[in-house]
């Protein structure tokens, strides 16, 4: 919920959004929970948001939902949304 950065359902952050500056270089990325182990997060004030949780696609769902699930989705939304072409390092050439 505003003003916390990244993707919230009610309370709960189910998606991190972050930004790094630093020696002139920035970097930035995201964490999609999707089958994330949420007990982790009983250890750690997650986000430095005290009285905030955390979620996973899988818990919000009720259901298993693994990475490989979501990625091709995920990017083709970052694609649409961004009107960008998204290039792997995989990728030959």
């Amino acid at each position: 919920p505003p003003p916390f950065t990244g993707v919230w359902m009610g309370d709960s952050k189910l998606c991190a959004i972050g930004v790094h500056c630093g020696n002139h270089i920035t970097s930035h990325g995201l964490a999609l929970n999707c089958c994330t182990d949420l007990t982790w997060f009983d250890h750690i004030v997650p986000c430095g948001l005290e009285g905030k949780g955390v979620t996973s696609l899988s818990h919000e769902l009720g259901q298993h939902v693994a990475v490989n699930h979501v990625l091709k989705p995920f990017l083709d939304s970052f694609q649409e949304v961004f009107d960008c072409t998204l290039v792997s390092s995989e990728d030959p050439g």
